[in-house]
């Protein structure tokens, strides 16, 4: 039985079977009103097949939005500034579009009058997380309904069953096991289970979309520049792009150059391993050309700071908790150190590698007089160095004379 009653409920629907089951679902055991969500985050799917779907139950509320711009400017940049990786390899591509739905979910449930918000987020899963923190910043006492972690149909055959039962078209290609599980939006394709839960088996190459394999990457490299402006990328050879657009435009470089598979095996918040092969085609050119700019713009320490707080800024967003305060004053302090981030990077990309060849800005801290091996006429005092040297040594000149005393060293 149901917890407590729900008059309306806005449910994160994509369309396919597993939210359709949860929409027929919601209906049947709650008895309540259900407005459908779907957000289009580059997924490449077309979306109008869910509305006519969600008309097919009755929904009478369907909400289809297009969130490419928002989800790239406001989530995907201000993640790249801070060149975030969870556990040093994952570029969060499925992480980060949790928020923006369930920010938008929570803004739908109040123009509608909503008093539940559902999702089809499994109970072994990260996103049930994610979605409902995000839910609970936004709307403390928002009703949340996890019908994963309700009902009764713990199989897929049970699930198709459900679907039959109620008359919900199912896909041919979806009865029986699905060989495994993708999610996808502008920044990324994440494919998990069935084929690949296990890690010592190499994916088939059915499991990549949105690369070609490396070794079917041209022969030639591809040269390309990007632009930068405060930390964020604005321009792809010399061309001003909208955020959407230019992280397109680098997907399908990506794409063709076989840039940015990765198979992982990572550790989920809920305490488990899991094992995901990611395609961030776009993405992985992105990250190593801001690091490349960054590395002419930033000050040393400040850029040590950054590099030490990133693993935790990864770590939060991995977890959910996009809305909390230390994410907030670490995106602050992140900000803060992009302001001189502004330059020209060049890369090469060939067969699965993005190399960088070349980087200016007008904010360099790069000073070829100072550093250059030929003569530098006084730019630099190496005799300096002598005094610097020994006065960092003298703690450990300290330690070994007390060593040679017999004490511990």
């Amino acid at each position: 039985m149901p917890p407590k009653s729900v008059k309306k409920v806005v449910l994160a629907y994509s369309g396919g079977l597993d939210t359709s089951v949860i929409l027929r679902w919601l209906q049947v055991t709650y008895g309540c009103e259900v407005v459908t969500f779907t957000a289009d985050l580059g997924q490449g799917e077309e979306l109008e097949p869910a509305r006519r779907k969600a008309e097919m139950f009755g929904v009478k509320e369907i909400f289809i939005e297009d969130l490419r711009e928002t989800f790239v400017r406001d989530y995907v940049f201000p993640m790249f500034r801070a060149n975030a990786l969870y556990e040093g390899q994952y570029l969060l591509g499925t992480a980060i579009a949790r928020p923006l739905i369930a920010a938008r979910q929570i803004e739908i449930a109040e123009a509608v009058g909503a008093d539940a918000v559902a999702h089809g987020a499994t109970g072994k899963g990260n996103d049930q997380v994610r979605f409902e923190l995000a839910y609970y910043a936004l709307k403390p006492d928002v009703t949340v309904i996890a019908p994963w972690r309700e009902w009764d149909l713990t199989s897929r055959t049970k699930l198709l069953e459900f679907a039959e039962k109620h008359q919900i078209p199912i896909q041919k290609d979806k009865r029986g096991e699905a060989p495994f599980s993708v999610d996808a939006n502008l920044l990324h394709s994440s494919s998990e289970g069935k084929i690949l839960e296990d890690p010592a088996v190499e994916p088939d190459e059915i499991v990549f979309q949105r690369t070609v394999r490396p070794e079917d990457a041209p022969d030639r490299p591809t040269v390309i520049t990007i632009d930068f402006e405060r930390g964020d990328p604005v321009a792809v050879n010399g061309e001003r792009l909208s955020p959407a657009s230019l992280l397109a435009k680098l997907n399908d470089y990506g794409r063709e150059n076989g840039i940015g598979r990765l198979d992982l095996v990572e550790n989920r918040f809920v305490g488990m391993k899991s094992r995901g092969v990611y395609e961030t085609p776009g993405g992985t050119i992105l990250h190593v050309a801001h690091r490349a700019i960054e590395s002419i713009t930033l000050d040393r320490e400040a850029a040590h700071l950054k590099d030490s707080l990133m693993p935790r800024y990864a770590e939060l967003i991995y977890y959910g908790f996009w809305f909390s305060p230390e994410r907030r004053m670490l995106q602050a302090l992140i900000d803060e150190s992009q302001k001189s981030v502004s330059g020209r990077v060049r890369l090469k990309l060939y067969k699965g590698n993005v190399t960088v060849i070349g980087r200016e800005s007008p904010n360099s801290l790069y000073v070829p007089q100072i550093v250059t091996f030929e003569d530098d006429a006084g730019a630099y005092n190496q005799a300096d160095a002598q005094g610097f040297i020994r006065l960092n040594a003298l703690r450990l000149r300290l330690a070994a004379a007390r060593g040679r005393r017999g004490g511990t060293p």
